[in-house]
Order: C-alpha cells, then sequence, then structure tokens
C-alpha cells in the first residue's frame, strides 16, 4: 500500500469473506465456459493489444488482483490499463463520476499478536490476513492529467523480428524444448515436447501452448519445487498444476505481447477445476500467487538490458 492510499478506502475483511467472494465470481465463470483471466482478450477494445493492469503509479499489478482488474475490464469494456482509489483520483486533481462503481481487490498484510508458548513466555506472532479495498478504472474518472487516457500504443514489428524475440526468449530459459506429437512437460525427463509449429493457426498460439508448458517446467525441484501431491492424471493435485499453468500462461502472453490459446485437452479441465477450486476457497489466490512467481522466475533468466 502506497502513501496516496487513505484508510477510508479499503476495509479489514475476515478473510474467508475475501476468498469466498472471488472464489464464488471464478467459479460462476467457469460454470459457464469462460475464463476470466482470459476475458481481455476476448474484448473488442482490447483485442490490438495485451496489457497488465496498472496502479496509478505505472506499476503493474499481480496475482490474483490481475485476474480481478482483467475481469472487470472485459466486462465494462474499459480499454485503458490504470486503476486508481477514490482519494488518489482527488490527489491527482480529479473525480469519480457520479453513479460509478469502483471493483474490489485485495492487499495482504500481517499483524502481530502476544501469544504464550508452552513455557509461559510470552512470543510475538506475525499473522497473515487481507483486507480489501476499492479502485476505479480511469475511464470512471473525470480530471485526471491527460496521459491517463492515452491508451497504450501497440507495439508495430515485422513478423520475423516478433518471432526472433519469442524465439530468444524462450532459448534464454535453457529448457529442454523438442518437437513431438503433443505439448507436455515430463517432469522425470525434465522434458518440454511440443508438437511442430507449422501445425498451429498462427505462430502465436504456438508460443502461448509453450509459455503454458514452461510453465509447469518451472515446478521442478531444481527450480521451484512446486507439487501439489500428484498422484495421477486428472486428480486434484493435477488439477492445481493445470489451474498454476492455465493462469501462467495468461501471464506470460501479456508479458510477450501475444493472446494465450487453450490446449486442445483445456475443456476436460475445466471440470476437475472446479471441482478443485470448490474444494479449497484460497486455490484461486494461491494459484495466481505461484503463475505470479513462475513468471518472475522465468523473467530473471533473461539478460539485463
Amino acid at each position: 500500500m502506497n502513501s496516496h492510499q487513505s484508510k477510508d478506502s479499503n476495509q479489514s475483511i475476515a478473510t474467508p469473506d475475501i476468498y469466498t467472494r472471488v472464489t464464488d465470481k471464478i467459479m460462476s465463470d467457469l460454470e459457464r465456459g469462460e475464463l476470466t483471466w482470459r476475458k481481455p482478450w476476448n474484448s473488442q477494445n482490447l483485442s490490438a493489444h495485451v496489457t497488465f493492469p496498472m496502479r496509478w503509479n505505472n506499476i503493474p499489478y499481480t496475482g490474483i488482483n490481475t485476474i480481478l482488474l482483467w475481469a472487470t475490464a472485459a466486462e465494462k469494456s474499459y480499454d485503458l490499463p490504470h486503476w486508481m482509489t477514490f482519494n488518489q483520483a482527488l490527489e491527482l486533481k480529479g473525480s469519480v463520476i457520479k453513479g460509478e462503481k469502483g471493483t474490489q481487490i485485495v492487499y495482504a498484510d500481517r499483524m502481530v499478536k502476544e501469544e504464550e508458548d508452552k513455557n509461559g513466555d510470552t512470543q510475538l506472532k506475525q499473522i497473515p490476513y487481507l483486507k480489501t479495498y476499492t479502485v476505479f478504472n480511469v475511464s470512471q474518472i473525470n480530471g485526471l492529467p491527460d496521459q491517463y487516457y492515452k491508451a497504450p500504443e501497440v507495439k508495430q514489428t515485422e513478423l520475423k523480428q516478433r518471432i526472433a524475440e519469442l524465439e530468444s526468449f524462450f532459448a534464454n530459459t535453457k529448457a529442454d524444448i523438442y518437437t513431438g506429437t503433443e505439448a507436455s512437460y515430463n517432469q522425470n525427463a525434465d522434458r518440454i515436447q511440443m508438437p511442430p509449429i507449422e501445425i498451429f493457426d498462427s505462430v502465436e498460439d504456438y508460443y502461448s501452448v509453450l509459455a503454458h508448458e514452461l510453465t509447469h517446467w518451472t515446478k521442478h525441484p531444481k527450480r521451484l519445487d512446486r507439487d501439489f501431491g500428484r498422484k495421477k492424471y486428472g486428480d486434484e493435485g493435477y488439477a492445481k498444476e493445470e489451474l498454476v499453468a492455465e493462469i501462467g500462461s495468461c501471464y506470460l502472453s501479456a508479458l510477450l505481447g501475444i493472446e494465450p490459446m487453450p490446449e486442445e485437452k483445456h475443456a476436460a479441465y475445466l471440470q476437475s477445476w472446479l471441482k478443485a477450486i470448490n474444494n479449497d476457497k484460497r486455490l484461486i489466490f494461491a494459484a495466481a500467487s505461484y503463475a505470479q512467481k513462475a513468471v518472475e522466475y522465468v523473467q530473471g533468466l533473461q539478460p539485463s538490458s
């Protein structure tokens, strides 16, 4: 949280209420066969440009807030990336348009509590909890500085140059990627298999699916060591990992400026996701966090500019 955010713009709500509210929204989308975190790319206003939602100070939102704001932007057809609180708008000489409703997002914090241990000694214990606060898209605000109302410029690059950039990005990870008959990651062999690029409808589709498999690649014990207790294909641990890879693919696609493309098996995952999310209200928060860590790990493998 920054100094521009006032106390009255955030609320400390019982953590289960936050988890339930966000989970119910995403469950509702999944039951309709929709994917909240993909919505910006299906929005007419955002179809030409992929971008992360941004704070007033040009710092991108991360984790679950990315998903929440992408969903609202698509639902309301907002094509501007910046979001801010009511008071942040005031400090920038702007004003929220009368009747506009904000979007609740979350902020992780910790409280310190004194507890006695078994020896009767008092110890300080940090307890994590979530707050919610409300933000508005700049499309809902009048009077802000002009730069907030400028749509992001679409980067114009030749196709060959664009492919070279994407090839370099994935090559810099040093992941073992080979051509085969399906898109998959084998953890035992620590290899990513991808079908020939020629069979995809577009080169962007190829790289989007590769981003999904690269997210799986980050779970290896020698990397992020991500393990959900998966025992067999289709079980709850499998569903959790697929959910992380799906969100990770969307994050990486946004980073690379390509449209995320689901794998052919994607529809079958929906039911397992529904079950897993319904059984664990915290899962979508955790999956978004794991996906964020995977993307940051992959970004860390790129040469510094």
